[in-house]
């Protein structure tokens, strides 16, 4: 099982240690999962000019097809004027519109104020359901109060976090599971 995990912003610390957390709980309960970690931050993106993704060169290139390659992709996404950033939405327009197609694909939101809480439903769910992505349907939604010195301290949000992790991977294994014996059935028919 791989599973990527997306930090969807190039600036901030939250969302990269709430990543690095539920990477690490990933990793920690299945050990035999292959886990990568891209924080947008690191990578050199060109924007989507329309072009295949295969295309591209470089960290595009690279990034691209990491997740095309993903049985599951944890997205981590700030909330900046109640919306999503354009390097996160620029990685959903360079990948294909059904390059999510059977995957898993779950969500863990930071955020300045409780006031942005339904973004991840209006905004990032849609993209995801139109991407034919598998979506987790608990999110978690993290707010600057549960941070300290760059350091989750609200005991609630890392139950939260583990639990993504473990919903992430059972529903990525479950559905793999259920797609082979699909695909056994139809090769005895």
């Amino acid at each position: 099982m791989k599973v990527v995990g997306l930090s969807g912003s190039r600036i901030g610390s939250k969302t990269r240690t709430a990543m690095e957390y539920t990477m690490t709980a990933v990793a920690d309960k299945y050990p035999d999962a292959e886990t990568t970690l891209i924080d947008l931050a690191d990578y050199d993106i060109q924007f989507s000019d329309g072009r295949d993704y295969r295309e591209y060169e470089g960290d595009t290139k690279y990034v691209t097809q990491i997740i095309m390659e993903a049985d599951a992709i944890i997205i981590g996404t700030p909330i900046f004027q109640a919306s999503i950033p354009a390097t996160l939405k620029n990685i959903f327009d360079l990948i294909p519109a059904d390059a999510l197609q059977g995957k898993v694909a779950s969500i863990l939101v930071t955020a300045g104020s409780p006031k942005h809480y339904l973004i991840a439903e209006q905004q990032l769910k849609p993209i995801l359901g139109y991407m034919k992505a598998l979506v987790v349907q608990t999110y978690v939604f993290i707010e600057a109060k549960d941070f300290y010195q760059k350091e989750i301290i609200n005991e609630d949000v890392l139950d939260r976090m583990d639990r993504l992790a473990e919903d992430t991977a059972v529903l990525t294994e479950t559905y793999k599971r259920i797609r082979e014996e699909k695909e056994a059935d139809l090769s005895f028919s």
